[in-house]
């Protein structure tokens, strides 16, 4: 038996070929459950990591014209479809975007960001984007 310390894949193979075999008595129910957390933890962590990438380059993008170009324009559109991917998946996190707490987080990362690579402290404090007509809308591209 595989422990959970020493190989978390073949414990978690092992764990799951008991609860297919329905031999619950030797699931290791302590760690399956920390599994799970982490689970419910990590995917809004993604989530939140990708807007606030999103949302920086639409900021670089709208605030410095002239170095548009299409690697930035290319992760704008990687991160819309990985968005647009997540949302489907996890439908769950969708909530987050309706969160004005959770989009002022999201913001206050982005626009930090932005400074840190643009050297520019000129972004708004507030964000004014739409979320769905706008952010993770595939045609929208901040002026």
């Amino acid at each position: 038996m595989q422990t959970y310390e020493t190989d978390i894949v073949a414990w978690s193979q092992e764990q799951a070929g008991l609860t297919h075999a329905r031999c619950f008595g030797r699931l290791d129910l302590e760690h399956i459950a920390e599994e799970i957390e982490d689970v419910s933890k990590s995917e809004p962590r993604e989530f939140a990591s990708r807007m606030a990438v999103l949302l920086r380059y639409l900021l670089k993008w709208q605030y410095q014209p002239v170095r548009r170009g299409a690697s930035c324009e290319k992760t704008i559109k990687a991160q819309r479809k990985e968005l647009a991917y997540n949302l489907t998946e996890t439908t769950s996190l969708r909530a987050k975007l309706q969160d004005p707490d959770w989009l002022d987080m999201i913001w206050a990362r982005a626009v930090a960001l932005a400074v840190t690579e643009t050297g520019l402290d000129c972004f708004p404090d507030t964000c004014d984007w739409s979320m769905d007509n706008e952010m993770l809308n595939p045609s929208w591209w901040p002026e």
